[in-house]
């Protein structure tokens, strides 16, 4: 009979944990401290402490994924360290949900809760692990154009690229036509006609991760093709018969390996009080 008890008690603080939050969660550092309180004295079970520090830090992280990963923000609105918080937020909702699948696998087994309890959990747990599988694509994404912005901070150190290498990391045409934004939509159009997708532009201007790297990104292109293929050979000529400068990057300058990209117009420069 004590037993039963205990596991009835149990079930009923771990379904309390589960309900939704209260309306006035809207003010959760108020109600915690509150809360805390009743808990110290004794009138409320600690578990529904837990349970409102959990939901608010479900909801700050809920907060992070809206901005960073669900939200209207582009990757050239993203920095590597808003990328990596998105990661780390969505890995926490992720562990929260398993441990509350955990527990409620043990009480299922001790018969406090019947298993068809599981499957809202289950499914919970399914979408958070969707949601970090976006994240790492996102952040891995951010890396990869980070890597590309380092390359042309390289671009600036003449050290950088005198190193000997069989094939230069980085080929620079130094057209004499200048590069309009406008003419972008023209190359796109033709590479679309001749490859049939889109042009794979990763950097259209001003990004989060060239200002944080103090480069002025303004009027420059950043396109995800390497230089070396088809498309990026295509791309080189077209832009050679336009006489529009750019820089072919084939890896990052610092010897880690990045996608290769074509930078479209001339080298970014150290960005200026006020500007970008």
């Amino acid at each position: 009979m004590f037993r039963a008890a205990c596991l009835c008690l149990l079930a009923g603080i771990w379904c309390a944990a589960q309900a939704p939050a209260p309306r006035q969660a809207v003010q959760p550092q108020a109600d915690a401290y509150r809360i805390g309180e009743l808990v110290q004295a004794g009138a409320l079970p600690r578990a529904e402490l837990a349970r409102l520090q959990t939901v608010e830090a479900d909801r700050q992280d809920e907060a992070v994924l809206r901005r960073s990963l669900y939200g209207t923000v582009g990757l050239e609105g993203l920095t590597e360290e808003q990328g990596r918080e998105m990661v780390a937020a969505a890995q926490r909702r992720l562990e929260r949900r398993q441990q509350r699948l955990e527990e409620a696998k043990k009480l299922v087994e001790e018969g406090a809760l019947p298993r068809m309890s599981l499957t809202p959990l289950l499914e919970e747990y399914d979408q958070a692990r969707r949601v970090l599988d976006q994240a790492l694509t996102r952040a891995r994404l951010l890396e990869e154009l980070a890597e590309m912005a380092r390359a042309e901070v390289a671009v600036l150190s003449p050290a950088e690229s005198t190193l000997p290498e069989p094939r230069p990391a980085v080929e620079r045409f130094d057209g004499q036509a200048a590069f309009r934004i406008g003419l972008l939509r023209v190359i796109a159009a033709d590479f679309e006609a001749e490859f049939g997708r889109a042009l794979p532009i990763s950097a259209n201007g001003a990004t989060a991760l060239h200002r944080a790297l103090g480069l002025d990104h303004r009027g420059r292109v950043d396109v995800a093709l390497d230089p070396d293929q088809p498309e990026g050979v295509w791309l080189r000529n077209y832009l050679q018969k336009l006489r529009i400068p750019y820089y072919a990057f084939r890896r990052a300058l610092r010897g880690r390996s990045t996608g290769p990209h074509i930078h479209i117009g001339p080298p970014s420069e150290p960005l200026r009080a006020g500007g970008g």
